[in-house]
């Protein structure tokens, strides 16, 4: 057995490009011959397919994958044979995220049209049992119709299933988008899930996200010892009560979180009504006590 190339065929698929190269995978592009539709394999680096634990964790990818069905999740497919480890899902013309956001900050109203459809996946999720613990802009797409679609679910965590740990991953997640409580040895779950949307609304927002550093442990150090920059820091004009809204979402303590994704979702779909009883006045008096508390932080760019 060999690495698989673009113009080879894997089962009933003819690989067409390559989308994506990891330390583990790779994601083609690919045909299905049989429904002559398009699809995404994604297919283990050959040293991995030996590594029981690596399979094991593929394999709940995969069943994780199979029993979701939602608007804004990206559908796996299921091959009519399989001659090795891969997994197959819907190819979705679009946008990636991360694209989108590297043009620049997005217009408030798509960046909230965006966040309320990554929360209504969560939503899903969460009553599933399923936290994604890998929410990030690189696994969003947009579609031609503004349709947002969540995709890898490598590192989810199943609370149906048995717990799996994988040596040779030393962290799971992205550095960016980690929880303070991940970074702290704790396994991600559902309020991680909400901390990384509300980064990721904060990114679309202002071009940025609250803390940077020279490296990935500065930024890891400075999550868990320092309160995040508001919103407001990079965008002033932005409305105080949606500022609010999302420092709660990216609070440092888990316990001080927004409480859900649904409560997270209902936020933002009502800007002006908090789940809490806060009223818009309060809410802005929140912001304007995290905004004083860094006018004497100067950043590095200005």
């Amino acid at each position: 057995m060999r690495e698989l190339t673009v113009g080879d065929h894997l089962d009933q698929y003819l690989l067409m490009d390559v989308l994506a190269r990891t330390a583990t995978a790779i994601t083609f592009k690919g045909h299905d011959t049989e429904a002559g539709a398009l699809v995404c394999l994604k297919v283990p680096h050959l040293e991995y397919e030996s590594d029981i634990v690596f399979y094991r964790r593929f394999e709940r990818e995969e069943s994780i994958g199979r029993r979701l069905e939602h608007r804004n999740i990206v559908r796996a497919l299921g091959p009519r044979t399989k001659s090795r480890m891969y997994l197959v899902t819907e190819y979705v013309v679009g946008t990636s995220l991360r694209a989108l956001i590297d043009r620049g900050p997005l217009p408030t109203a798509q960046a909230l049209d965006i966040a309320r459809q990554l929360c209504e996946a969560l939503v899903y999720l969460h009553a599933q049992g399923i936290a994604h613990r890998d929410l990030k802009p690189e696994n969003v797409i947009v579609d031609a119709g503004g349709v947002v679609k969540l995709l890898d679910f490598g590192i989810a965590l199943d609370r149906a299933a048995r717990r799996l740990t994988w040596t040779r991953l030393s962290t799971l997640g992205t550095p960016d988008y980690l929880a303070p409580e991940q970074i702290g040895g704790r396994r991600g779950n559902e309020r991680s899930d909400i901390y990384a949307a509300g980064l990721i609304l904060y990114e679309m927002l202002t071009g940025r996200l609250p803390f940077s550093g020279d490296s990935a442990n500065a930024v890891m150090r400075a999550k868990t010892s320092e309160e995040p920059r508001p919103p407001t820091y990079f965008v002033p004009h932005l409305d105080p009560t949606l500022s609010a809204i999302i420092c709660q979402a990216i609070a440092r303590s888990a316990r001080d979180r927004t409480r859900s994704a649904a409560k997270l979702l209902d936020r933002l779909r009502r800007p002006q009504v908090t789940a809490d009883g806060a009223s818009p006045t309060k809410m802005r008096r929140r912001q304007a006590g995290a905004t004083r508390s860094w006018r004497a932080w100067s950043p590095p760019w200005s």
